[in-house]
This record gives C-alpha cells, sequence and structure tokens, in this order.
C-alpha cells in the first residue's frame, strides 16, 4: 500500500535559496513566480503531492529548517 506525505513549510522562514528543489528526487518542488514571504523572497510550490516518497531530503538539506515531512491519510 503506497503512503502519502505532506510537506509543511515554515513560508516565513524561508530564504528562497532552492536548494530543497534541487534536491528533490522526484521533482516535485518549483520556485513560486508569483508567491513571496514577508522578507521578499520567493517561497516554493509543490507541483504534485502524491508524487512525494517521503524520503524528506528537502527537510534535510534545508539550512534553516523551514519543512516538516509527514504521512497523511487518504
Amino acid at each position: 500500500m503506497k503512503k502519502y506525505y505532506n510537506l509543511d513549510f515554515n513560508n516565513e522562514a524561508c530564504k528562497g535559496c532552492e536548494l530543497c528543489v534541487n534536491h528533490c528526487p522526484v521533482h516535485i518542488l518549483e520556485m513560486s513566480n508569483s508567491r513571496m514571504n514577508q522578507s521578499g523572497y520567493q517561497l516554493v510550490d509543490v507541483t504534485d503531492i502524491d508524487k512525494c516518497i517521503g524520503c524528506a531530503f528537502c527537510a534535510m538539506i534545508c539550512p534553516d529548517s523551514v519543512i516538516k515531512v509527514e504521512t497523511r491519510d487518504v
């Protein structure tokens, strides 16, 4: 049975470094073209959460601990 995950971002702490985007093995993260936090940093968009494999590479690589990976019920 496939597990499903949620990515929870602390958007106000994000500095838009793109490390999570560059390290996602399933390429479901991208920098937003329209959203910024109050500090003016571009935020991350999740393009297809159902493709997330829960590896948490994004959370581990984030220098500011902005991302939490959690399992979700379907």
